[in-house]
């Protein structure tokens, strides 16, 4: 949003912050989202640049297709243990994974 629009809203009563703010989430919930959504994008990168399709994921998983898109759509009913077990499966490693959770250590 553009400093001009966000002055208008404000002068009209708008309040303007973020999600965390919104929803009232403390900074240990706010890295448990955004932990999951890393892992979710993580999952459908590898898995569209490697040609593959979620129903093949599923059956290398033992899942359902549907499960594979409910990880990749960021369902909080999928663990943390699936959505990790699926970037295995995918041919991730463990430096892959710690890559997709905190790309800003890459550069450092």
């Amino acid at each position: 949003m553009n400093e001009s629009e966000r002055k208008r809203l404000e002068a009209d009563g708008w309040k303007i912050g973020d999600t965390q703010e919104f929803l009232g989430l403390s900074d240990e919930e706010m890295a448990y989202i955004d932990l999951r959504i890393a892992l979710s994008d993580a999952i459908r990168a590898r898995r569209t640049e490697g040609g593959v399709t979620q129903a093949a994921l599923a059956a290398r998983l033992g899942s359902s297709q549907s499960r594979v898109a409910k990880m990749e759509a960021r369902d909080p009913s999928v663990s943390l243990d699936l959505l990790v077990r699926a970037l295995l499966a995918t041919g991730a490693t463990v430096l892959d994974i710690a890559e997709a959770i905190a790309p800003e250590r890459r550069a450092a």
